[in-house]
């Protein structure tokens, strides 16, 4: 069973043409506001490809692991990944930008 989930899995990367795993478009963003108790990141953000976002804005979102929040501090540059999880906009995965 594994073998055939493996199989359809690089099905999936040849008939897409994609090279990696990663299906996420990521975002550069900078922190500007942190609310831990609700889980939630406000950032200062670039285009947001897959959610339409065309342009720059500030907004708020959820975060999909609050561990997330604890890596950054208001200020920081961040590279971002953001989708729809359960009608709301989540940051899905985020890291500190070089």
């Amino acid at each position: 069973m594994q073998r055939f989930a493996f199989i359809i899995a690089g099905m999936f990367v040849i008939a897409t043409g994609m090279s990696g795993v990663a299906l996420g478009q990521t975002a550069d963003g900078q922190v500007t506001k942190i609310d831990a108790k609700q889980n939630k990141i406000t950032l200062r953000h670039g285009p947001i490809k897959n959610l339409d976002m065309n342009e720059p804005m500030t907004m708020v979102f959820r975060v999909a692991d609050p561990a997330m929040l604890k890596q950054v501090k208001v200020g920081d540059k961040v590279k971002f990944e953001a989708d729809r999880v359960n009608g709301q906009i989540t940051v899905t995965k985020m890291q500190k930008a070089k």
